[in-house]
């Protein structure tokens, strides 16, 4: 019989459909079709049927209550696991054989329902099934694992150590338990929290139920630079302190400038450049020194339309010019200059507070003078130097004073001599391609001194490594040369990345 308008003829012996010029598919075998779909549906619900017997077979669940719970189960460890089980393997065969031929059958099927389908508007809408891969079931036994919970079932993500919970709600997840390895890993989980770290492995400390890295004792670093000082005050006590200029965060440091005076009035329209030096690394080699706030005494004659700008520049273990960093005014977080009228006077308090946040080693305070007022251009070639003449009231409202310059801070105790012997070792080792990797603690050491050190280092735009101070205090304050500073801070970074996994330490270079 013809499906459809279509009228059955025979001709030579043949009886076929002739179809009508606007239905073209009066012969489509609709019953055929319909049947080998329904056959299809049937596979598909034995392939899944098939999944879930090996899920619930003895082999299967024998593998999944042998699983350690003690500790955290990577994808690896799974992967080691499922492959040393002898009677799960050859279950897992017997499951892949059953797929094989169930695959064959399916695709028989799936040819003679796209054949038929050809003469038919109907098109058949089938998809293969895909053989679970191993990695697939690795991460099922995981789910299995760690995302059975409350009768709600979920997905794992190792990537992320979570659940994706079917439900849509996150009931699904048990405790994950801690990660049992070497380095940042835990050496056993708590017995109190699984989910929680119980001990850590050498070079690590436990440190709120994580490992992370061990610092060296503070005790035995504080032989080397006392980091910590009486004068280390809490941030608004120290504000205080600096309000008041007290005394005892005074350093003395000496005034230098070829181009103005102090209680002298100058010309601030063109570049002026004042110093405030220590020289501690040739007559003060027991310190370091720590700027936390910087003050000057400003005099303006009466009616001054002059704002000085100041630029300053800070080297932070002495050296040449070139070896020292501007300090970002109002970047990234950095304070700026707060200016404060003196009572019936037109003298000014310029006070920059660094506090705890921004104080950092100093050794030269370099300041560059600019007028924020615009030069009129008929007194662009006048150079602004020479004696100052009060008595033109034209030019005398331009004219400045600094009164007082004040650095304010405090010293370290720095024992030069067993630093460099710390350091010498290193390089020592790192030369004679030794294992310096044995000498762990003196690593661990210099690496905390690095990362304090580097840590008192000027703010950097978002995406810029910080500044690398470490290497000018070698330099300067052990002077060491160039190439005896690139193997250290090479050994270090190697000793980081190779031995405690850490990730690279990016600086940008200043000495």
């Amino acid at each position: 019989m013809c499906n459809g308008e279509g009228e059955y003829a025979c001709h030579n012996n043949q009886c076929i459909c002739q179809c009508a010029d606007d239905y073209p598919q009066c012969n489509c075998p609709i019953t055929d079709i319909q049947i080998m779909e329904n056959t299809l549906l049937v596979m598909s619900e034995s392939w899944a049927a098939s999944y879930k017997d090996f899920e619930n077979s003895d082999e299967f669940k024998s593998f999944l209550k042998r699983l350690p719970s003690t500790h955290f189960l990577p994808i690896s460890s799974v992967h080691l696991l499922w492959g040393s089980d002898w009677d799960l393997q050859a279950r897992y065969r017997l499951l892949q054989s059953s797929l094989e031929i169930q695959q064959l059958k399916i695709q028989r099927t799936a040819r003679k329902l796209f054949s038929l389908s050809v003469r038919c508007l109907h098109n058949p809408s089938h998809q293969m099934p895909r053989e679970r891969s191993v990695m697939q079931w690795l991460n099922r036994v995981q789910s299995f694992l760690y995302c059975n919970e409350n009768g709600f079932w979920g997905t794992f993500l190792e990537s992320q150590k979570a659940c994706v919970c079917h439900t849509g709600a996150t009931l699904c997840q048990r405790p994950i338990p801690c990660v049992i390895g070497g380095n940042n890993s835990c050496a056993m989980c708590s017995l109190a929290n699984i989910s929680q770290c119980g001990s850590c492995n050498k070079g690590y400390k436990l440190y709120r139920g994580r490992c992370e890295p061990q610092n060296v004792d503070s005790e035995r670093s504080e032989q080397f630079i006392s980091f910590e000082t009486d004068l280390d005050f809490q941030d608004l006590e120290l504000k205080y302190l600096l309000q008041k200029m007290d005394s005892r965060l005074y350093i003395h440091t000496t005034f230098i400038s070829n181009e103005i005076r102090l209680e002298t009035f100058f010309d601030p329209r063109w570049r002026k450049r004042m110093s405030l030096t220590l020289k501690s690394n040739k007559n003060r080699m027991d310190y370091l020194h720590m700027i936390i706030g910087l003050s000057m005494k400003i005099c303006q004659m009466r009616n001054s339309s002059i704002d000085p700008m100041f630029f300053v520049y800070v080297n932070p273990f002495s050296g040449s010019h070139s070896e020292g960093w501007s300090m970002p005014f109002g970047e990234h977080g950095y304070p700026r200059w707060e200016k404060v009228r003196l009572q019936n006077s037109q003298c000014f308090n310029w006070t920059l507070l660094l506090g705890n946040r921004w104080k950092t080693f100093f050794e030269t305070v370099h300041i560059y003078l600019r007028s924020r007022a615009k030069i009129p251009t008929g007194l662009r070639n006048d150079t602004g130097q020479g004696p100052v003449d009060l008595a033109d009231p034209n030019k005398r409202q331009i004219y400045i004073k600094i009164s007082d310059i004040q650095v304010f801070g405090y010293s370290l105790r720095f024992n030069a001599d067993l630093l460099r012997s710390a350091v010498q070792q290193v390089n020592q080792s790192y030369t004679q391609g030794t294992q310096f990797y044995s000498s762990s603690s003196v690593m661990l050491l210099l690496l905390d001194i690095r990362d304090r050190i580097n840590r008192l280092a000027p703010p950097s735009a978002p995406g810029k490594p910080q500044l690398d101070l470490f290497s000018c205090m070698l330099k300067h304050r052990l002077k060491l040369n160039n190439s005896e500073m690139i193997r250290v801070n090479h050994a270090l970074d190697m000793y980081s990345t190779e031995i405690l996994k850490q990730s690279d330490h990016l600086t940008a270079k200043l000495c």
